[in-house]
């Protein structure tokens, strides 16, 4: 089940993107759980909106609630509201299946970036028929105001990330209000991510990103104002769902549905709605229970693509038994990867894997393992590290200046998976006298209470990637970054990460310079991949052009029941 944190890159560089996953192998018990041999990177049931019925409502659960709707405010980025707002604000760009790049016509009709007097220089034509659902006009003003809430220069404003915005040296107005000109400092290579949903950056108006009071709290408990071929219907607090229809005011393709429910529920719930009609679109993830309930659904079926996206423990290198640098080494090899992956994902059909880079995936050109003696399970050197440090065996837990090396597991309440990891970890940690305390927290609060305060010693979820370099990362992982959770990090590791997204001339270079900082990520010891996750989708089986959908990002328009 999905518990993301957005964004993380998981490909080098636009040239050398692959996302054709495979996965072979069978369940233990179901053959028809049994996975292709060659996985997709993208299955949507791909129908021409033509051929599809005009109307009806789709009711999508995603898991959390907000009470934050702007997702570039460091408190909006989850994958509830992120799932929302991508369907009601502008992208300018589509993302294929292999994370290719192509403007968003119903915005942006073309984007170009040159080399002018040793600066990089980005030209975008807007769609003079682009327009906000409050009738104003999508202009170059937006664009300007987006990227002075997010270059990271004024602290007021509450951002997620400053990835590539803060390589902005000025946004100008162009031949008239629908021609932006953007000159960088330095070269960016992942222009293209910005004001991009797949790389979960929509654009928001000018006028409530221009300021910080705005940034942060106009889009609190509300959804003032929207852009896109569905607008707001309803918030509905008490029953936790977002109601979006079809703007009849939209200039691009006439939506197919009349409207998007969007329910919030815990992920143990959605099998059950699933099954009972209640709902039409769910992400399994790797729960095999959700799995074979929903294989049975007559109405519905499983869409199966290769994900971006990995399953990973994080460390709070802030908490007060975690800031020794060899205690957090200790944690990555006392923990059985290998025995996590088989178990999270048995009765999947997918032959599980550990992931042994942060930032690209198996399969994937220049993929490459950077984990050395930290990614191999070793109780033996965990135990001898632990000694190091300082705590030493003391009956069945470890002490040192009389206390003992207890850690609280922070969990949000209703994923299987994450109920899993606690119980294996625990057994797993006792081994080298570590006690590992599980806290089940509502699943609302698990990141706004509990993760982004630092309110836990380790936490699992899911990364999410997106079709761009190694910028794509810089939040997760650079020192600074606004979802640096782990609050760890290093200079060589934040240096290296702008060198590889800063490197546009050199695509083998960059590849290069992103493992480098992958190797450096395992050595700083916040963040533990375990496995690639797979993407598999419930759904009704009338709806097309919806699904697994990998690496690419929803046409909202084109989402429809079938005839």
């Amino acid at each position: 089940m999905k518990v993301s944190r957005y964004p993380l890159a998981l490909v080098a560089t636009l040239a050398v993107s692959s996302l054709a996953l495979t996965a072979c192998g069978g369940s233990d018990d179901d053959a028809e759980q049994k996975a292709p041999e060659g996985t997709t990177a993208l299955n949507i049931k791909a129908t021409d909106p033509a051929k599809l019925k005009q109307g009806g409502t789709m009711n999508w659960a995603i898991q959390t609630f907000a009470t934050q709707w702007n997702i570039a405010e460091i408190d909006g980025m989850q994958s509830g509201p992120t799932e929302v707002m991508k369907s009601l604000m502008p992208s300018l760009w589509h993302s294929d299946a292999h994370a290719e790049q192509t403007p968003n016509k119903a915005f942006l009709l073309d984007a170009a970036s040159k080399t002018v007097k040793g600066k990089q220089v980005v030209t975008w034509h807007l769609n003079p028929k682009a327009k906000w659902s409050d009738g104003t006009p999508i202009t170059w003003k937006d664009l300007a105001a987006n990227t002075r809430a997010l270059d990271g220069h004024d602290k007021a404003f509450k951002v997620a990330s400053t990835v590539g915005f803060d390589q902005v040296a000025d946004v100008k107005k162009g031949k008239d209000d629908y021609e932006a000109v953007m000159t960088f400092a330095k070269p960016f290579a992942d222009w293209k991510g910005m004001f991009n949903a797949a790389a979960n950056q929509p654009l928001y108006p000018a006028k409530y990103v221009s300021d910080p009071e705005h940034f942060n709290t106009a889009y609190v408990n509300k959804i003032p104002v929207t852009g896109n071929a569905f607008k707001l219907g309803s918030i509905d607090k008490s029953a936790k769902t977002v109601t979006v229809v079809a703007d009849p005011k939209w200039w691009g393709d006439k939506p197919k549905l009349d409207k998007i429910v969007f329910h919030a529920m815990d992920t143990a719930s959605m099998p059950g709605a699933f099954a009972n009609g209640e709902i039409d679109y769910f992400d399994v993830g790797g729960d095999a229970s959700a799995y074979k309930q929903v294989s049975k659904v007559s109405a519905g079926e499983i869409r199966e693509a290769g994900g971006p996206n990995y399953r990973q423990l994080t460390f709070n290198g802030k908490s007060a038994k975690l800031k020794d640098l060899k205690v957090r080494q200790a944690l990555f090899m006392a923990t059985d990867r290998e025995t996590i992956a088989k178990s999270d994902l048995k009765g999947l059909g997918w032959k599980p894997a550990t992931l042994e880079n942060h930032l690209l995936i198996a399969n994937q050109k220049g993929y490459q393992d950077n984990a050395g003696k930290l990614g191999k399970y070793d109780p033996k050197a965990a135990g001898k590290l632990l000694d190091e440090a300082g705590w030493k065996p003391s009956g069945k837990v470890r002490k040192k200046d009389g206390q003992e090396l207890s850690l609280r597991f922070v969990i949000p309440s209703g994923n299987p998976a994450a109920t899993n990891e606690g119980s294996m970890l625990t057994q797993m940690y006792r081994q080298i006298g570590v006690k590992l305390q599980v806290q089940t927290v509502p699943n609302n609060d698990f990141f706004d209470k509990y993760v982004t305060p630092g309110d836990f010693d380790v936490t699992p979820y899911i990364l999410l990637g997106t079709p761009f370099a190694a910028s794509g990362s810089t939040n997760i992982y650079t020192v600074k970054g606004g979802n640096n959770d782990a609050k760890v990090g290093s200079k060589k590791l934040d240096d290296l990460l702008n060198a590889a997204s800063s490197n546009a001339a050199d695509p083998a270079g960059a590849l290069k310079q992103t493992n480098q900082a992958d190797a450096e990520a395992w050595q700083v010891a916040g963040v533990l991949p375990l496995y690639q996750r797979p993407d598999i989708a419930a759904i009704n089986k009338k709806l097309a052009n919806m699904g697994a959908l990998g690496m690419t990002d929803p046409v909202y328009e084109h989402i429809g029941f079938t005839k």
